[in-house]
């Protein structure tokens, strides 16, 4: 199957899931998103298809769609729909039977995913046809592709798709590839972006700088995503969503600037701290894993943090290149719009170096979708959202250490059947 074959199977499946959404009689709809730049993207352009639709809109970001948040999420309501966007694709069983043939659910992702086992639950997922979430397709152009076929009057939103799509840094040669990149292409050519050429770029850096018009300024996109994310992780439990959304929806003006460079004030003070901790404390080894564990000390940020803080030191001088980082993070009994939840679980995140990142893509070392959540599953955690060079999981709080035991042990396994592959 080919790229283009498989987008056009996917318009289908999008295209019949839309029509069991009209007819489907509710009009109470309840949209879930992630929380980074490409969850908020795709919560900015799933909020404005389903209002300009006619649906009465309840959103909510989430850091990931714990176990515990959905059983209270599906025993509260039936008999409406639920929308899920830039996760849930991998646990649609799991919804399914939570689900018990009560709402019309639409999981709208671009992680691996499972086939769900409740018709009312349709997941409509790129996987499944060969287009791959972390080289072409980001969440966002996943949601904005289902808003177009929805209303074509939302093609006006293809810029934050392609925002989203650059965010999310999947890119091949260092440029936007496939998917993200018609998004792109179709956001200047309705004169919503602008694409500038860097005349010389350093090895890693990007070859492109992208400009967008949010409001009445315009941004430079390469600079200004990190300031959505830290909104989203900073200001989780602080109304940095909301904000964020409101960027994308009615414009950035400088109270919304000042407020975002707040967050990052605190993000620096935060991670500045950690850095020299971990410098002088030294990290954790399994063997191909080195890790970290910050507990608590990210309060009152939110756990998407860990990731981004491991982004940040991922290529310094003292990490090992040739390992794999990981980094642990306690997981707050509390979701912004749920109230108080028993989560009890400690977040971990995985990135990689520049170095091994190449090395994951060309398929010589094990990508994190591989071994990280298996070793998750088989220690009774909970794993949904992960990609080759980035992923993160939860498990029980104090399993920390067994978890990368284990993770080091299903890691060795597949890197046998690395060589065991090469060697013919």
């Amino acid at each position: 199957m080919n790229i283009h074959s498989g987008l056009e199977q996917y318009l289908e499946s999008i295209r019949e899931g839309i029509k069991k959404l009209k007819e489907y009689s509710a009009k109470e709809l309840i949209l879930l998103h992630h929380n980074d730049s490409d969850g908020i993207t795709s919560g900015a352009i799933l909020l404005k298809a389903f209002q300009r639709a006619g649906y009465n809109v309840k959103r909510f970001s989430l850091e990931k769609p714990y176990p515990a948040l959905l059983e209270k999420l599906f025993e509260q309501n039936a008999w409406k729909i639920i929308v899920f966007a830039d996760f849930a694709a991998k646990i649609a069983p799991l919804i399914s039977r939570l689900n018990k043939g009560k709402n019309l659910v639409i999981i709208l992702d671009h992680h691996k995913a499972e086939e769900s086992e409740d018709d009312l639950v349709i997941n409509l997922v790129p996987d499944f046809f060969g287009l791959r979430g972390d080289r072409d397709i980001s969440a966002s152009c996943v949601s904005y592709f289902f808003a177009k076929e929805l209303d074509d009057a939302n093609k006006e939103l293809v810029h934050i798709a392609a925002f989203g799509g650059i965010a999310d840094f999947y890119y091949i040669d260092n440029q936007v590839h496939s998917y993200n990149r018609h998004c792109l292409e179709d956001a200047v050519n309705a004169g919503l972006m602008r694409i500038e050429k860097n005349a010389v770029a350093e090895a890693g850096q990007d070859t492109e700088q992208f400009f967008i018009k949010l409001g009445e300024k315009k941004v430079n996109v390469n600079n200004f995503y990190p300031m959505i994310d830290i909104a989203g992780g900073v200001g989780f439990y602080d109304g940095g969503v909301d904000l964020a959304i409101s960027v994308f929806l009615d414009g950035l003006t400088e109270e919304k600037l000042l407020k975002l460079e707040d967050y990052k004030k605190t993000k620096d003070t935060l991670f500045n701290a950690e850095l020299e901790r971990v410098k002088k404390n030294k990290l954790n080894d399994t063997g191909n894993i080195q890790w970290l564990d910050v507990k608590d000390r990210f309060s009152p940020m939110g756990v998407k943090m860990i990731g981004l803080f491991l982004k940040e030191i991922v290529n310094m001088d003292f990490i090992d290149p040739n390992k794999y980082l990981a980094g642990f993070m306690l997981v707050p009994d509390n979701v912004p719009g749920f109230g108080d939840i028993k989560i009890g679980h400690t977040k971990v995140s995985m990135r990689s170096s520049r170095k091994l990142s190449a090395e994951i893509i060309d398929k010589k070392m094990p990508g994190m979708n591989e071994f990280l959540p298996e070793a998750t599953n088989n220690l009774g955690g909970f794993a949904d959202a992960c990609h080759t060079v980035s992923a993160a999981t939860t498990i029980d709080a104090g399993k920390e250490k067994e978890l990368m035991l284990e993770a080091q042990r299903v890691l060795e396994i597949r890197m046998k059947g690395i060589i065991q592959h090469d060697g013919g």
